[in-house]
């Protein structure tokens, strides 16, 4: 299964492709987007459906994984990076794609063991998992992180670490299965 990661901004969107095979995940490509600044919103906006159509032409994924936005401290910021998502998700769907969403701490999690990890570690392990000579930029590396998370979703699921169609809680660093009293 092809996956592509994707850590979604509105002045740099990370993207990275894996390909995921009998429990192995090998590194395809990676890069960022980086519509020209400056401009009006409309333009970037279309600069990130555009080009993410172009890398989903290029590397012909099976399924999407984005991560889900966090809550920023300015509205602004917040809403510009919501209208990212946006055209980005209006993409992947355009070209008929399966998109999975993740939490930035399911993707740590997943990667590093951690889900408050640092974008430092996250780079680091990214680049041990798919040996990779150099670390990735700190967008690319979370794109990467995020396929690797969805690449191992099956796995985690089966163990327990993130049940299906269940309710969820936080317990020790890993999202656990409650259930319900009788």
């Amino acid at each position: 299964m092809r996956i592509l990661g994707i850590d979604p901004g509105s002045n740099a969107t990370g993207f990275g492709v894996v390909e995921h095979f009998a429990g192995s995940v090998r590194h395809v490509a990676h890069g960022v987007l980086r519509p020209p600044r400056g401009g009006e919103l409309a333009a970037r906006l279309e600069y990130l459906h555009r080009s993410i159509g172009e890398v989903v032409a290029e590397h012909r994924p099976d399924v999407a994984a984005i991560e889900q936005v966090f809550v920023a401290t300015n509205p602004r910021s917040a809403l510009v990076l919501g209208q990212a998502r946006g055209a980005l998700l209006s993409a992947l769907a355009a070209a008929g794609l399966t998109i999975r969403e993740y939490s930035p701490s399911q993707i740590k999690q997943a990667v590093t063991g951690d889900g408050r990890a640092s974008k430092r570690q996250v780079q680091t392990m990214v680049r041990r998992q798919l040996s990779l000579e150099h670390a990735p930029a700190s967008d690319a590396a979370d794109a990467l992180a995020a396929a690797i998370r969805h690449a191992h979703a099956g796995r985690l699921e089966a163990v327990g670490v993130i049940p299906r169609g269940s309710r969820r809680r936080r317990l020790g660093g890993f999202v656990v299965n409650v259930r319900p009293s009788r």
